[in-house]
């Protein structure tokens, strides 16, 4: 089973792409991805998902928070993001 990500976004953001490429190195194909740009009530959504966070990205694997691109990066530079992407796999 692979992992559920679900990816707040924003087609101009820098941060937002560089998540994208850090995940697609780390074999994640396939994410939901939501514009808060496209559709402005997704931003309310994404804070309350997020615990008040207002910038993109915010991450969510397998329904837990990471945060935004550079969480991303110390969740693997950790060794947590092989271990989150890796639970639903054992699921």
């Amino acid at each position: 089973m692979k992992p559920e990500v679900i990816l707040y976004t924003m087609g101009h953001c820098p941060f937002c792409h560089r998540a994208k490429a850090d995940l697609r190195a780390k074999g994640v194909t396939a994410w939901t991805e939501i514009d808060v740009e496209a559709d402005p009530s997704h931003r309310s959504a994404m804070r309350i998902a997020s615990g008040g966070r207002n910038t993109v990205p915010q991450i969510f694997i397998n329904g837990t928070h990471v945060g935004g691109s550079d969480d991303l990066r110390a969740l693997d530079a950790s060794g947590g993001l092989d271990q989150l992407l890796n639970e639903a796999i054992l699921v």
